[in-house]
């Protein structure tokens, strides 16, 4: 059968995947970079969403909801250059928030220019003189932002700035966008035209995995251990990471994006707040990501929250490791009662790569690498519709379908509509039971390995030609 007409008619949840996945610019020439940084709550994170024309980072009307280190890419006149959102910065913070300053403090130092923004409504304060002092140190270009200029009242307090010592200050609202345009054109003129530092291009670009869970197994933990550095601001508070975090991680010689995303604690319809929108962002990073890693607490029993996690992943159609964390807290009466809650809990995915690993000692997680490549090689796979077929044969010769309202249905063929998932079409003449399509996922799975990747099975069944 080489063609399909109008008599072929959908009974089943049919959707088309398109194949080809928008990859990242590998031969892309280095991009400028530009720090955003500021004391708590002066409105860093509205600047830069005004700055990168869209709503990317998380915005709430109380301090401290930025923690780590965002990058976004932005565009001005033609030009592009990358904005780092960063935490506020206090000099005497302690516990999370020495860390949340710490990490702004980096971005700082690995900038090209420097957006320092003050609230004009309060004006300078000593944390904002502190700055300064810091700021000095860097030897880079800084620019003085006044943030909060909704009308002409401010203008006034504005001038006063001059006082800090950085040059004349340039008043914005990152509200409103007042004074947005006089901003960018001042940030085109500090910024060089490469950055200081540059990484070797990928050819093809990084694959680009998505680090998801509930809140407090070790994401930001596990970043750090693989990228060798602080990249994520970890606490024992849950809920510590709010945007997602990229960052280029060289495992087993060859360079992935990693994601750390913000842990989900409830559905995104149930969120509300600061919660909401890193939910929402979540979501999108799973969604742009080729593979996902969920990370699960191995001392602790799967949750509702990671069966709903679970859910996400299967649902965007990824493929997925499962990565089980702090390994190093288990015992052997815990791994028998893990036996029993994996058999029970994770019966939707029983296909997913499963890695042991601790990340705080560093144990396995070298062994992420192969998980990963094997997830996406299945993820990637397109089995040829000769094989298919001939396959499909034998198979329903053995094991026909069930009988459905006094008549069997016959499988006429069967194609591989699209990879990334795997998506399998049943052309029949009859509705295929769930069972039995689950019978044919499971075996499809057998014989061509899809091993860490979602396989998706199709029915359309042939309409009745009307008799003439």
């Amino acid at each position: 059968m080489t063609d399909l007409d109008g008599t072929w008619a959908d009974e089943s949840d049919w959707t088309a995947f398109d194949e080809t996945v928008e990859g990242e610019e590998g031969g892309a020439p280095p991009m400028p970079v530009l720090a955003v940084v500021g004391r708590p709550n002066v409105g860093k994170s509205t600047l830069v969403n005004r700055i990168i024309g869209r709503r990317e980072a998380v915005v709430q009307d109380v301090p401290g909801v930025t923690r780590d280190r965002v990058a976004y890419d932005a565009l001005w006149n033609g030009r592009k250059f990358t904005v780092v959102d960063t935490g506020g910065w206090e000099p005497d913070a302690v516990g999370m928030m020495a860390a949340v300053a710490a990490q702004a403090e980096l971005a700082m130092a690995t900038a090209d220019a420097i957006l320092f923004v003050v609230d004009a409504s309060v004006g300078a304060t000593t944390n904002d003189e502190a700055a300064v002092k810091l700021l000095r140190r860097s030897k880079r270009p800084v620019l003085l932002v006044a943030n909060k200029v909704d009308d002409e009242r401010l203008m006034s307090e504005v001038a006063s700035l001059w006082s800090l010592g950085l040059g004349e200050p340039i008043p914005v609202s990152g509200l409103h966008g007042r004074g947005s345009g006089d901003m960018l054109d001042a940030i085109l003129k500090a910024l060089p035209e490469t950055p200081r530092e540059t990484y070797e291009a990928v050819r093809g670009g990084p694959r680009r995995v998505a680090l998801v869970g509930r809140p407090n197994v070790g994401k930001s933990s596990l970043l750090n251990r693989l990228s060798g550095e602080d990249r994520s601001v970890v606490h024992d508070v849950a809920g510590t990471t709010v945007d997602p975090v990229d960052s280029l991680v060289e495992l087993d010689d060859e360079v992935w994006r990693f994601v750390d995303t913000a842990g989900l604690r409830k559905r995104v319809n149930f969120a509300s707040g600061a919660e909401y929108y890193a939910s929402l962002r979540t979501k999108a990073a799973i969604e742009s990501a080729e593979v996902a890693i969920v990370l699960l607490d191995a001392s602790e029993p799967i949750s509702e929250q990671d069966l709903r996690v679970l859910t996400m992943v299967v649902d965007s159609g990824r493929a997925c490791v499962l990565a089980f964390n702090k390994w190093d807290l288990v015992d052997e009466d815990r791994r028998h009662a893990m036996v029993r809650e994996l058999e029970r809990g994770l019966v939707r995915v029983p296909w997913a790569e499963k890695v042991n690993i601790s990340a705080l000692t560093g144990r396995a997680v070298r062994k992420l690498a192969p998980a990963l490549r094997t997830a996406l090689n299945s993820w990637d796979t397109r089995v040829p519709t000769g094989r298919l077929n001939s396959w499909l044969s034998d198979l329903i010769a053995a094991t026909p379908p069930p009988v459905r309202s006094g008549k069997q249905p016959k499988v006429l063929f069967a194609t591989q509509a699209a990879t990334r998932p795997p998506t399998f079409v049943l052309f029949t003449t009859g509705f295929l039971e769930a069972g039995y399509r689950r019978f044919i996922e499971r075996k499809l799975r057998e014989e061509f390995d899809f091993q860490g990747s979602p396989v998706r099975i199709s029915v359309r069944v042939r309409e009745k030609r009307a008799k003439k």
